[in-house]
């Protein structure tokens, strides 16, 4: 298979999973209450407090939403109103250069030559849009945002149901037979095959360079070097 898009998670897969667990979810947990006390007024931030209060099925005071927020950031709770605050609260690091983002050198070499070849590059995380787009703008390789045509999150729909993966090759205009998604969740590599992509799981934890199949014959790989001459497909 020669994929005309490559459909990228970020977490174990182009970028370290600690780096969230340890930098970005602290970051965010730190400053959340000052920053939502601070701009409750916006619009967008009224709207994510009214889609939490909304989840919880109740309503909530700011101070309420503030501890349910916090609680659903020690949960690791993949909830789009609390990835927007998120994504917000890591601007401000990010724009300080409190934050840089270190991207796997295997991954960015491969992303640098397959847009060179007229691949196209998408990503798709559980992560806000703007979280996504802070993350590559802000990296020790320099802005990779140019690599990327387009951003998918949670509000597309949930990264385990086929269903998304469809919506995203509508989107991005190609059949899904022609897109492969790169993912270190196995069951996210499931449903993009459900929904007719190629697939292959990463692995940061293998050696350098593994590569091998799993029972079901999906391809896994320690990292993206190479990644071109594995006989993947639908």
């Amino acid at each position: 298979m020669t994929p005309k898009a490559i459909l990228l998670d970020i977490e174990g897969t182009t970028a370290p999973i600690s780096f969230v667990a340890e930098t970005l979810f602290p970051f965010a947990a730190a400053r959340l209450a000052a920053f939502v006390q601070a701009h409750a007024g916006d619009p967008e931030i009224a709207e994510a407090l009214a889609e939490t209060a909304a989840l919880e099925g109740r309503a909530l005071t700011t101070q309420e939403a503030i501890e349910v927020l916090l609680g659903w950031i020690a949960a690791d709770r993949k909830a789009t109103p609390l990835k927007t605050l998120q994504g917000k609260i890591w601007r401000e690091g990010y724009e300080s250069g409190a934050i840089r983002s270190p991207v796997y050198s295997d991954a960015v070499a491969a992303m640098r030559a397959w847009k060179a070849r007229g691949v196209r590059l998408d990503v798709y995380s559980s992560g806000s849009v703007e979280a996504q787009v802070l993350l590559y703008r802000y990296t020790a390789d320099g802005d990779l945002t140019p690599l990327f045509d387009a951003y998918f999150d949670t509000r597309t729909g949930p990264k385990l149901e086929a269903a998304s993966y469809a919506k995203i090759a509508k989107a991005i205009g190609l059949p899904a037979g022609e897109v492969l998604f790169l993912s270190d969740a196995p069951g996210e590599v499931g449903a993009a095959q459900a929904a007719g992509m190629a697939a292959i799981r990463i692995d940061r934890a293998l050696p350098p360079g593994t590569r091998r199949r799993d029972a079901d014959g999906t391809w896994v790989a320690a990292d993206f070097a190479g990644l071109d001459e594995l006989p993947v497909g639908p």
